[in-house]
């Protein structure tokens, strides 16, 4: 979510300063994919952190996934697996952090910054590059893991087996996946775009970029029920899935302070007034998803206090059958 705000937004009463006739320097992709090279870095060091615990794990045979599905109980032969859910996990904390960024830089302005804001938001842009490549690499790896899972079939047939259960809406067929991997995909399929779509914003309009932008919401929204639907370490109701839930509360109080008190004031709700019979209609909305971002806060407080999660009973002995048939080599 990058700042939706510009300088004529702001509500500083100070004397404007002389108006500099030169056009604001524009950002480019290619200086944001160099700036976010310490950030992939950093990435890449989490990824291989929580690769390493999970594949401990499963060698331990403490590992929330062998549970789910007892055939995957060799660590050696399922790493790639392993390796998108590591993957998965970090593409989540990531963009985490990028929301966070965005509905700081876009809502209320905080007191103070550790750094200037023009440092938030190359933060911003960079970790949602990040985030984006986290997530093509959390499904490339899932891909990989079926193309070698489906070992009976010709090559050619296992390609397009591992490719379509992995972007092909509507195709994967077994268990929760049916379910749970759409929603990937479209978070997915939307990011993408989404982020790019700043890049070229002086092609489009920043207000339709502006209008664009805002279902970024929609991608973490999605991210975070695929996860927790299909994320088999957050499967049971236990300890990791009580805190994935507790991590969303910042990101709905955060959500919540932008729509009462969004920096643009175009956004803000005051008054409801009829105006040529259009202004009451948005008026309406707004306030809606005012309410509904409140709703949304009280729920989260209520599923990590009640502990009701959506958690699974961990089993006391294996399940019979696996969510998807393994074919042995």
């Amino acid at each position: 979510m990058l700042p939706e705000t510009t300088p004529e937004d702001d509500d500083s009463t100070a004397a404007p300063p002389a108006r500099d006739k030169r056009p604001p320097e524009r950002v480019v992709l290619r200086a944001d994919l160099r700036a976010a090279l310490p950030d992939a870095g950093a990435a890449v060091l989490v990824t291989v952190a929580v690769f390493v615990f999970l594949y401990a794990r499963m060698e331990s045979g403490d590992s929330a996934t062998v549970a789910v599905m007892p055939f995957m109980d060799d660590a050696g032969t399922y790493w790639m697996y392993l390796l998108s859910q590591a993957f998965g996990w970090s593409g989540l904390l990531w963009a985490w952090g990028t929301v966070v960024l965005g509905l700081l830089l876009s809502g209320p302005r905080p007191a103070r910054l550790p750094v200037s804001r023009q440092v938030l938001e190359r933060w911003h842009r960079t970790t949602s590059l990040t985030t984006m490549a986290l997530m093509s690499a959390h499904a490339l790896m899932f891909a990989a893991e079926l193309v070698r899972y489906e070992a009976r079939l010709s090559w050619a047939e296992r390609l397009w087996a591992g490719f379509a259960d992995t972007f092909v809406p509507g195709w994967y067929d077994s268990g929760t996946g049916r379910i749970a991997i759409p929603l990937g995909q479209g978070a997915l399929y939307l990011a993408i775009p989404l982020g790019l779509l700043f890049y070229v914003r002086h092609r489009i309009g920043a207000g339709t970029w502006r209008r664009l932008h805002r279902l970024v919401v929609v991608v973490y929204v999605l991210s975070v029920w695929h996860t927790l639907l299909y994320g088999t370490n957050v499967w049971y109701g236990e300890w990791p899935r009580t805190v994935l839930w507790l991590l969303q509360l910042p990101v709905a109080a955060l959500l919540l302070a932008r729509l009462l008190r969004p920096a643009r004031r175009a956004e803000r709700l005051g008054a409801p007034t009829r105006r040529e019979g259009v202004a009451l209609p948005g008026w309406t909305v707004r306030a809606a998803g005012r309410v509904a971002a409140g709703a949304v806060v009280v729920g989260l407080v209520l599923v990590v206090a009640s502990g009701r999660d959506g958690g699974r009973e961990r089993p006391a002995e294996p399940p019979a059958t696996s969510p998807h048939a393994h074919e042995p080599e």
